[in-house]
């Protein structure tokens, strides 16, 4: 299917190719998990391209590494979560090689979906491994990451807050029992995590639009600032 030509315009044909027959894939594969369906992989791509312009990076890596960053779904609450980039990064790759995509550019794909989740932990090697998980974090942050983050609580069945003491000045963070609590058990600390300066100047944008939502929940609850 795609041109083995590695000039710019074969790659822009190849994206764009590549865009096709990923939604295809994808609205196949993915599992119903409203907080990752395909608008989330729609969202990511969109983040990678522009940090991908932003800094300079190969969009033949990090878009079709955005598209199939999920295409392996583990709940979060599953013992294989920490696996689940690498189960994708496996797939893709496997569905990559499917559709004939140039495969001098696999290992560096495989590298960056593998890379980009928070639980795996792997140290990011390349620019566009970097991009990629920027672009995912990117996501828990800002309008998007409280709606997504809410979905997700709903969906486990976890409550709001917890009622005697909603935001932990006096007990200890538990975000499996409370969905507040996942604020600051994780969502205002990954503007420190981004590893571009593209993605770290919109963390903080959204980190700050986070900071002023929970400022107005903190009010409509009846608590002090």
């Amino acid at each position: 299917m795609f041109n083995r030509n590695k000039g710019t315009d074969t790659h822009t044909m190849e994206l764009d190719q590549l865009q096709d027959v990923c939604l295809v894939y994808l609205r196949e594969v993915m599992a119903a998990d409203p907080a990752h369906d395909i608008t989330h992989v729609q969202r990511v791509v969109q983040n990678t391209i522009q940090l991908t312009q932003k800094e300079n990076a190969n969009a033949a890596v990090s878009v079709p590494a955005a598209w199939l960053h999920d295409c392996v779904s583990v709940a979060k609450d599953s013992p294989l979560r920490k696996q689940a980039s690498k189960l994708a990064a496996e797939e893709a790759i496997r569905f990559l090689k499917s559709v004939n995509y140039p495969p001098g550019l696999l290992t560096q794909i495989y590298h960056a979906i593998e890379a980009h989740s928070f639980s795996a932990n792997i140290p990011t090697e390349t620019l566009e491994a970097r991009i990629v998980q920027d672009a995912d974090r990117l996501e828990a942050v800002g309008a998007i990451g409280i709606a997504r983050c809410f979905l997700t609580g709903g969906s486990m069945g976890t409550p709001l807050y917890e009622p005697t003491d909603p935001f932990a000045q006096n007990r200890d963070l538990d975000d499996r029992s409370y969905t507040l609590d996942h604020f600051y058990c994780k969502l205002l600390g990954l503007v420190d995590t981004m590893k571009t300066e593209a993605g770290k100047a919109e963390a903080v944008k959204r980190t700050d639009y986070i900071k002023a939502f929970l400022q107005q929940l903190r009010s409509e609850i009846g608590l002090s600032p």
